[in-house]
């Protein structure tokens, strides 16, 4: 059989052939830091049959990624540099929406409220949800096996990418059995995600974060004034998401849904997803003193609890799935935390949250990014 696992992508294209009880052993052995010697045969024949270079990858890298103005923008597939991982980047245009849900909408909560018009400034963001092939590269330190096993060694790019912290690896399987390959990852803190984001940056050269609300709300909307994306009756959330009626009580591999109309997959439901803002019970009162949209909004977080998550899961019915609907993070995701408040925890027992990554076509400076606090601080109050 074909050997269908991160490690065939992260040894390069071609195709090894194997029987699964060999593909079992060989995402054990890499994920546990084991390399029993009929492990390291098998890699090394994986290996033998590509060797994927960092320079085979830099090759790789698509010119749509170095876009210097929104028109130059297009869609790009991102190569996780010495791997055969990839993800794909859909551009946002910049423009103007009005944020919330009007008080006439069907099922609204009120901390979607008030409604204000906002402005927003050009990005990407990914066509679907980091998956576990994305993620696992960064949490099990995959990138670095590889290069070990392959005897190559790490360009400056990859030095700092290796010096961006890494979680513990779990006592279980974070996937809880319901899938891998393919699947949105899960079970991460706001702080894992973003480290995980940290560590892309350094991994690509491009600046990748989490969104704010506001971004993650105007491109769900992708131009629409409706309570979902596709129109404001719940009986077509099927075509477009996983939910409670038709998940099976898990979540689904990614991009297998409808997109909304700028493309993007799963804006509803199969996982919430992080954003950076702290949650409110109801948006800041409009500045008087700004004329026009407010631009590009964030609420800062200056406290653990809680933090937004936006668009619904597997296991919500469909008002919690609409473009408008808010959740706030809590304590009890965290309960198996040996060391809560002590530690620095990078997982939780959310099963139903997940995160997806957007790229800024203006690059925050360093004092920016260190006020709106965008990028990962290991700091207790940050987990």
């Amino acid at each position: 059989m074909n050997l269908p696992t991160t490690l065939c992508r992260l040894a390069g294209p071609r195709q090894v052939h194997c029987c699964s009880r060999n593909v079992s052993t060989i995402r054990r052995c890499l994920m546990n830091g084991q390399f029993p010697s009929v492990c390291s045969l098998l890699i090394a024949a994986v290996l033998a049959f590509n060797v994927l270079t960092v320079a085979d990858a830099a090759d790789k890298e698509p010119a749509a990624a170095d876009a210097k103005t929104e028109k130059e923008m297009k869609p790009y597939k991102q190569t996780i540099t010495g791997t055969d991982v990839s993800f794909e980047m859909l551009p946002i245009p910049g423009g103007t929406f009005t944020m919330g849900s009007p008080e006439d909408e069907a099922d609204r909560y009120t901390d979607e409220a008030p409604q204000r018009e906002v402005k927003i400034e050009p990005f990407w963001m990914g066509k679907c949800e980091v998956t576990w092939d994305e993620y696992d590269i960064w949490s099990f330190s995959l990138d670095q096996k590889i290069r070990k096993l392959r005897g190559v060694e790490p360009t400056e790019q990859d030095k700092k990418a290796d010096a961006v912290t890494r979680p513990t690896p779990p006592y279980t399987d974070m996937t809880f059995s319901m899938g891998h390959d393919g699947f949105p990852a899960i079970c991460m803190t706001q702080l894992a995600a973003k480290t995980y984001c940290k560590w892309l940056s350094q991994k690509t050269g491009h600046y990748y974060r989490l969104p704010t609300e506001a971004e993650w709300e105007y491109a769900c909307r992708a131009g629409t004034t409706t309570a979902f994306s596709f129109g404001d009756d719940p009986g077509k959330i099927g075509e477009y998401a996983w939910y409670a009626d038709n998940s099976d009580d898990q979540y689904q591999k990614v991009g297998k849904k409808k997109p909304n109309p700028w493309g993007l997959h799963d804006m509803h439901g199969n996982v919430n997803e992080w954003v950076l803002d702290q949650y409110q019970e109801t948006y800041p009162a409009p500045d008087k003193s700004v004329q026009g949209p407010l631009p590009s909004p964030l609420v800062v977080a200056t406290e653990l609890y809680p933090r937004v998550v936006r668009g619904g899961s597997w296991e919500d019915d469909p008002a919690d799935l609409r473009s408008a609907t808010r959740r706030g993070s809590e304590e009890e995701w965290k309960y198996q935390d040996p060391q809560i408040p002590q530690s620095v925890w990078y997982h939780t027992d959310a099963l139903f949250v997940g995160f997806r990554i957007v790229r800024p076509l203006r690059v925050p400076s360093e004092k920016e990014r260190a006020e709106l606090k965008l990028d990962a601080k290991k700091v207790v109050n940050q987990r």
